[in-house]
């Protein structure tokens, strides 16, 4: 399988590292075009740093409750794994997302309302499941068997061979690809609640968390309990998976991406390719009637540099956070990059922890991308800097098109600043330094933030 949707796009010349600044406790003075002198509270200790680093992160940290643990030394999220079965073999699941809000703090999940907006136009981005009904005998405590139409085939290889440049890839295919009737999105069978559950494994075992012939690219480690569990006890199966940093609001946060609508992006995100998502309500509709996506933000070719505190984007990932190899627990050298800001470094949208409820609840885990290409005028004068929060890109693209503009991904060439025909299932885990509040910046006029 071999895509080329991109063309060359880059300026030949890198330049030196811009001066990461230093956020005060209490205000900074934001220095965006259009936005000069505007002040904006204050959010982790360094503009754009990645908060703890090693350890593990406190459970007030957490926004996905249902985590077991997060462990920043191994770049991963320990989550409870569930047990399915999908055309007669077994299938392993997470659960991160539900569009009910008592039904998601009883789970120690995300609660995502959208959801709820999931199928409208696109029956095939929901799979309808149905749960067996055991007697005391067959469970006396757990959960019951979900039953799915379809599951992911893991067996493909991955393949990312960088391009001259890193990025555009010279050769790509996904690692995992949705079987027929599968979507990561579920409702149970006589009820509406949609859920996020995506499968990350399937058969019994042994599983291969280094090639990921059976499960997921991201999953480095797998625990299934035994049948039974002792008298008054539940013993609990789960799964390691390799989490991703981004930002949201001025602040680093964590996320887990596991499946995605198109090739190239299932390939960049180690996630399994669903072409139905590509179809789901609706692209570059974020927070209008009957949208369930939000907003996420990327950057084409921003700057590089495995120590570069300026680094973001799709060359970094190839160039600094070995995107080519296989993900596992024991390649060091994978981990260590990512640990220390190798990842895409996205900027989100709207997070669970936001101080106005309209945005909180405005957040999804199914993200429309906004690709940003960073100008060659950008590029020579060192401009194409590390962006950390939603509405400084807005304002960004709105006045500065001599800077910032969107990106054709059909012939890679510039184009408007919007929505790029991109969607990612990426769940919220959690945050590294301060929990996202509110934005840095107010939109300014004209800027793509929905009229409120």
């Amino acid at each position: 399988m071999q895509h080329r949707p991109f063309r060359s796009i880059y300026a030949n010349k890198r330049v030196l590292i811009a001066t990461i600044t230093v956020l005060f406790v209490a205000t900074l003075v934001a220095v965006v075009a259009g936005n000069t002198g505007h002040k904006v509270k204050s959010a982790s200790a360094t503009v754009g740093g990645l908060g703890q680093l090693s350890g593990l992160l406190p459970r007030n940290h957490l926004t996905l409750e249902s985590a077991i643990q997060v462990d920043l030394s191994q770049e991963t999220v320990r989550l409870p794994l569930y047990k399915g079965e999908a055309n007669g073999k077994t299938a392993w699941f997470i659960l991160l997302d539900a569009s009910d809000v008592g039904l998601a703090h009883d789970l120690g999940v995300n609660y995502a309302p959208k959801l709820a907006n999931i199928a409208i136009s696109c029956s095939a981005c929901v799979q309808t499941v149905t749960l067996d009904s055991p007697t005391p005998a067959q469970n006396p405590f757990g959960q019951a068997l979900v039953h799915f139409q379809g599951a992911p085939d893991f067996s493909p290889t991955r393949i990312a061979v960088p391009g001259p440049n890193g990025f555009p890839l010279a050769r790509f295919q996904p690692g995992a690809v949705a079987g027929p009737g599968y979507s990561p999105f579920i409702q149970i069978a006589g009820s509406t609640v949609v859920y996020n559950a995506p499968i990350v494994a399937t058969g019994d075992g042994p599983f291969d968390v280094v090639n990921h012939t059976n499960t997921g690219d991201r999953v480095l480690g797998i625990h299934i309990a035994p049948p039974t569990s002792p008298p008054g006890q539940y013993l609990e199966s789960w799964v390691d998976m390799l989490f991703v940093k981004g930002f949201d609001a001025g602040q680093p946060i964590l996320y887990l991406s596991t499946d995605a609508g198109q090739p190239l992006t299932a390939v960049l995100e180690r996630s399994t390719y669903v072409p139905a998502l590509d179809k789901a309500a609706y692209n570059g509709g974020d927070d209008f009637l009957g949208s369930a996506r939000e907003r996420l933000f990327g950057f084409v070719n921003g700057q590089t540099g495995a120590n570069n505190p300026q680094a973001q984007g799709f060359v970094h990932l190839i160039r600094d956070g070995h995107a080519s190899e296989d993900a596992s627990a024991g390649n060091t050298a994978l981990i260590n990059a990512l640990r220390n800001g190798g990842d895409l470094l996205n900027v989100f949208g709207d997070f669970p922890t936001l101080a106005d409820p309209r945005h909180a609840d405005a957040y999804s885990p199914l993200w429309d991308a906004q690709l940003g290409l960073w100008t060659d005028k950008a590029v020579k004068a060192g401009l194409n800097t590390r962006q950390i929060d939603e509405n400084v890109v807005f304002n960004l693209a709105a006045t500065r098109p001599d800077l910032l503009t969107g990106i054709n991904p059909a012939t890679g060439m510039p184009a408007p600043y919007g929505a790029a025909r991109v969607d990612i299932n990426c769940a919220v885990i959690g945050f590294t330094a301060t929990a996202p509040t509110a934005n840095l910046a107010a939109p300014v006029p004209n800027s793509q933030f929905p009229p409120r």
